[in-house]
């Protein structure tokens, strides 16, 4: 006898899948998780930047130390300055006679210093880009400047605020060394390397990288050399003392001009 055939169950298992509302329901949600997790990130991101900004002037402050330890006093703010039309004098930055103290002793001796930051005896240990002397949040970044490695800090040689910086004010002057004892606003009280990350010329061996502050924290025009950063409301700056502290795009003119003299006398309370 013939077995019958053995019916089969044509019914399809249920498909699980999302539906199209429910799918855009679901980007919906991942959309805005997202646009509340970004501001989050970003300041975050921020804040790590500033504190390696941060650390990179306390280590120069350290430098700054360890040189006037060694030698009685703080680099030069730069030697031989150099006028738009000429091309002799060898304008070396404080910067590059700091680098035995941040640990940057064999770029230190590869260089010539006898001979000009531009000279070709230079060219290629000035071509190194240093960590130290970069801010994260710079726009420019590594870039290097002419073919030389960046520096988004510069030294302080005093202000034009309250009168005319001549002579200097500061405390990284042109072919005079500065200790201590010719600080008499008190060290604490004296800015000696500020950031100025806008400064599309700064580079660590040129000495260019001093400048007299003439206006407010973040607001000098693009051709100024000054006090300028990246970061949100203000720029880091480290004392004579070796601290660190953060200047208020708020503060008041006054107050930054005492802070970038030496010896004005004033009485600061930041």
């Amino acid at each position: 006898m013939n077995e019958l055939p053995q019916t089969r169950d044509r019914r399809e298992p249920p498909r699980i899948a999302f539906t199209l509302v429910e799918l855009l329901v679901v980007i919906a949600i991942i959309g805005m998780l997202v646009s509340l997790l970004l501001p989050a990130v970003n300041r975050a991101r921020a804040a790590a930047r500033r504190t390696h900004c941060q650390n990179n002037l306390r280590q120069i402050g350290i430098g700054l130390q360890s040189h006037h330890a060694a030698q009685g006093s703080f680099p030069m703010g730069g030697i031989e300055w150099r006028p738009i039309e000429s091309s002799k004098n060898r304008q070396l930055a404080w910067s590059a006679f700091l680098l035995p103290y941040i640990e940057e002793q064999a770029l230190f001796d590869s260089l010539d210093l006898t001979t000009a930051f531009d000279s070709l005896e230079n060219a290629a240990g000035a071509a190194k880009t240093l960590s130290v002397y970069i801010c994260p949040s710079s726009l420019r970044g590594e870039r290097l400047v002419e073919g030389r490695g960046p520096c988004d800090y510069g030294g302080i040689y005093g202000e034009r605020i309250t009168s005319p910086n001549n002579p200097p004010k500061g405390t990284m002057l042109y072919d005079i060394q500065i200790s201590t004892a010719h600080i008499q606003d008190g060290i604490s009280n004296t800015l000696i390397v500020a950031e100025d990350s806008r400064f599309d010329d700064g580079q660590w061996i040129n000495g260019r990288n001093i400048f007299d502050q003439a206006f407010a924290i973040n607001l000098a025009p693009d051709w100024e050399n000054d006090i300028r950063s990246e970061h949100s409301g203000g720029a880091f700056a480290t004392r004579a003392d070796g601290s660190v502290s953060f200047l208020d795009e708020s503060l008041a003119l006054n107050v930054l001009a005492a802070l970038c003299t030496r010896a004005g006398h004033e009485v600061v309370s930041q």
